[in-house]
């Protein structure tokens, strides 16, 4: 992140024209970087005409009557200005490139998971947003997928659910994964049977902005949100072609190689994402099993946008991801199989979505009107065993936002459509959901102090009826230094089999939900944090975040399993029941940055209690497999352009078994390295310096061989792994 101190006054240029309809476009940039400022607004008066920029720094204002005008530009973070006008002009449009304010970062962060394009210090919804420098130097530690990127936030952890295969979920403030939205560009791509994987499955190289919404996000986003959602934001065409590959391998036998093609026309603009993971079989602690199972991994994601008017642009996307997975015993991995040693697990996956978007602009007021269809087909193998599936969603919505003064309305409807059919079996697992929905959310700047957010949502679901969700969140402007956000809502989610512990089983004997007795999972929830900036002895930026939240969780969808899994366990089933009383989450997080100029420090916390209130376990005890403690460090030092360094830690402290005992605490060290040319970069990493392996502590695999069982993974099972690669930019 830069700092500067800007004494330059704003610089105004016209380009040749075209008017359109009675319209005057503007187009607001960074003066630095040129690129678009999003959120910026533009003030016509007299009439006072005003309209805030789209994603591509544009906005339009209704052509007034001809005669002298005044233009006021600005944005959060950037110095104002104001131009005199003479309207009609002698061209058709504006580019306006403007210079930051003294002691504001230029690098401003905006969001779009709130349903509208504004600074994330501007937003009372608290969003953390995973963005440039961080983002790639995640991508360059795991370049395959995106559990780096979230497993080393504050709060959220990556639990696997496999000891073999490495399959994994993640878990926001100790709620399970089922209880977290995944998205892409606010697409809800994957759910359901499609989760199980996804995040396995998501390379970062493509993302130019992670955002996290913790909490409930109901209101906004419908059925799932409950603990919150990560909206995966990729990257998007700029007039300046962006053309980059990356190739990266791993002391564990991974190879990853990838490209992606950017470039915008006057028409026309296209990505191209497209991506190659392969992965050899490890077993670091001799075990006999894989650690990290064999796989092969291709995906691909292209992307239109043709710009029909300037205040039109319809995308079309697809995206498509197959994998073969295997992992379990190293000799059948290997090829010399026999009666004894003949256990695997293999898991076949094809995903397929398309993407269609519509985005019309007015002087004040956005028309977006997008759909997306996906296709999910799975194969688990096991020996004398197989589960195999499809799940075919759809998502379509219609929203309008209009922004006033001091208000900002925003309002749609939408319908999700759910199907999973299960492929040669009659155990009646198959489910069929709807869902149409309708919400209007508030955005309104009570005092220059005091910004509310408020929402409705109404959902009518074909198999568990109605659900009401509203929300409201404040923004608490206390001083220049000082801000605060308190919000809460509903959230809710329909039962399915689709959990971490049916997962943990592969699904054998889990007998279908009851449809007569099942209810659907509600919950209620908030959170309220306090923010607090400055810079001391005029050279250390500091900033500290303090959050505390709660969530309560009524009839959870719970599942009968043993803490020692054993996949081929007879006739035992498993059966599925809304828990008698509630799992309740509390906790705090708090986070800390300090930057010195060329140096940047991280220090996070959190304390997660979440507890399981219901028959058929110890009242009041805790949720397996999450710790109540963890500690985040990392320090890096950076020359723009040139090279970085970082050091990293992390304490994960106990965490309670479904035995009723507890995991061992433990230390996590990384440290990487990146150099840069103009057209290459090199970068070095390694994870887990200290050998950590839960194979160290116990042994994770129990026999018989032939038929093994294996315990909870509370700890990482592959221990010290380094990594290294290239990466070209032409």
């Amino acid at each position: 992140m830069k700092f500067l101190l800007v004494s330059l006054g704003l610089t105004l240029f016209t380009l040749p024209i075209a008017w359109g309809q009675g319209a005057l476009q503007v187009s607001i940039r960074n003066a630095e970087t040129g690129k678009p400022l999003i959120g910026a607004t533009a003030r016509l008066m007299p009439g006072n005409i005003g309209a805030a920029a789209d994603a591509a720094g544009q906005l339009v204002l209704p052509m007034p009557a001809p005669g002298r005008y005044a233009l006021t530009y600005s944005s959060i973070g950037y110095q104002p200005q104001t131009d005199s006008l003479t309207l009609p002009l002698p061209g058709d449009s504006l580019v306006v490139q403007l210079v930051a304010a003294e002691g504001e970062v230029l690098e401003e962060v905006v969001v779009t998971s709130t349903r509208s394009n504004r600074s994330i210090d501007d937003i009372p919804t608290r969003i953390e947003a995973i963005t440039g420098e961080e983002l790639e130097e995640k991508a360059n530690m795991r370049p395959g997928d995106i559990r780096m990127q979230l497993n080393e936030s504050t709060g959220i952890q990556v639990q696997q659910t496999s000891a073999v295969s490495a399959s994994a979920t993640i878990r926001i403030q100790g709620l399970d994964g089922r209880y977290t939205q995944l998205l892409q560009d606010g697409f809800p791509l994957y759910t359901g049977f499609a989760a199980g994987l996804s995040i396995l499955q998501i390379p970062p190289l493509n993302l130019r902005q992670i955002e996290v919404i913790k909490g409930s996000a109901s209101t906004l986003y419908g059925g799932g949100a409950i603990a919150g959602l990560v909206n995966l934001i990729t990257k998007r065409p700029t007039e300046e072609r962006e053309l980059s590959f990356m190739a990266n391998g791993t002391t564990a036998g991974g190879l990853d190689l990838s490209g992606f093609w950017a470039q915008k026309g006057e028409k026309v603009g296209i990505t191209l994402f497209a991506a190659r993971n392969t992965q050899k079989e490890y077993d670091p602690g001799n075990t006999g099993f894989s650690a990290i199972p064999h796989y092969e991994r291709y995906t691909l994601n292209p992307r239109l946008y043709f710009y029909l008017t300037p205040t039109a642009t319809l995308t079309v996307g697809a995206m498509g991801n197959w994998e073969n997975r295997i992992g379990g015993d190293m000799r059948v991995l290997d090829g010399d199989a026999d009666s004894q040693h003949r256990y695997f697990e293999r898991n076949r996956s094809d995903r397929a979505s398309s993407q269609l978007q519509f985005d019309k602009r007015f002087a004040r007021s956005v028309l977006t009107v997008k759909n997306s269809v996906s296709y999910f087909n799975r194969t688990i193998t096991q020996p004398g065993y197989r589960f195999a599936g499809q799940q075919v969603a759809s998502f379509s919505e219609a929203s309008y936002t209009h922004t006033g003064e001091r208000a900002e309305w925003i309002g749609g409807a939408n319908l999700w459509t759910e199907q999973f059919t299960e492929r040669g079996a009659t155990r009646g697992r198959n489910y069929q959901y709807t869902t149409v929905g309708a919400f209007l959310q508030n955005n309104y700047r009570a005092r220059p102090w005091l910004t509310l957010e408020t929402g409705l949502r109404g959902d009518y679901h074909n198999r568990f009826s109605f659900f009401a969700l509203p929300r409201v969140s404040a923004l608490f402007r206390l001083s220049e230094h000082l801000t605060s956000r308190l919000g809460g809502g509903l959230g809710y989610k329909a039962p399915t089999l689709f959990t971490e512990d049916a997962e943990s089983v592969g699904f054998r004997n889990v007998l279908p939900i009851n449809q007569n007795t099942a209810q659907a999972e509600t919950s209620r929830g908030g959170n309220f944090d306090v923010n607090y900036r400055t810079t001391l002895f005029e050279v250390l930026d500091v900033s500290i975040n303090q959050l505390f939240f709660y969530t309560r969780l009524n009839h959870a969808l719970v599942l009968d399993i043993p803490a020692i899994i054993t996949p081929g366990a007879g006739n035992a089933t498993y059966q599925f029941a809304n828990a008698d009383g509630p799992i309740n989450s509390r906790g705090l997080e708090t986070n800390v940055r300090i930057g010195y100029e060329d140096f940047q420090l991280y220090a996070g916390y959190s304390l997660v209690d979440t507890r399981r209130q219901y028959s058929g376990t110890d009242y009041n005890s805790a949720v397996p497999l999450t710790a109540k403690h963890r500690v985040n460090l990392v320090g890096v030092y950076e020359q723009e352009g040139k090279f970085r360094v970082g050091l990293e830690a992390y304490y994960i402290g106990r965490k309670p078994l479904s035995t009723g005992e507890e995991s061992p605490s433990y230390w996590l060290l990384g440290a990487m390295g990146e150099r840069r040319w103009k057209h290459f970069s090199v970068f070095l990493n390694f994870e887990n310096l200290l050998n950590v392996r839960q194979s160290r502590y116990e042994s994770v695999v129990l026999p018989p061989v032939s038929q093994p069982s294996f315990r909870e993974v509370w700890a990482p099972l592959e221990g010290l792994v380094a990594n290294g690669g290239i990466k070209l930019f032409l």
